[in-house]
């Protein structure tokens, strides 16, 4: 079965997350899709990269969720959260996917 890269993942989590609390009002759901996105992202990237290297991608996505909403204020939402995401998708490649 072949795998989804970590980046797209990691993009698909924050994008799915914001997406589903959004059309259903249930933060609780994104939250879910956010967390679970994040989860197998952060597998792959031990895997991938070791320990160190998925912690601080962990930290980076969970950074990423947290500066969309501020960001979101000055650029609205949807654009706060594509370029977080887009910021993820870069950083997971750089330091986990191109390896693999």
């Amino acid at each position: 079965m072949a795998r989804i890269p970590s980046a797209a993942l990691a993009a698909g989590g924050l994008v799915g997350g914001y997406g589903v609390a959004r059309w259903t009002r249930k933060r609780q759901l994104g939250g879910a899709v956010l967390a679970v996105a994040g989860a197998t992202a952060a597998q792959q990237w031990r895997q991938q990269a070791g320990g160190t290297a998925a912690g601080a991608l962990t930290a980076a996505y969970v950074a990423a969720f947290a500066g969309s909403h501020p960001l979101a204020r000055k650029v609205g939402a949807w654009p706060a959260v594509f370029g977080v995401a887009g910021a993820m998708a870069l950083a997971s490649w750089a330091v986990a996917d191109r390896r693999g």
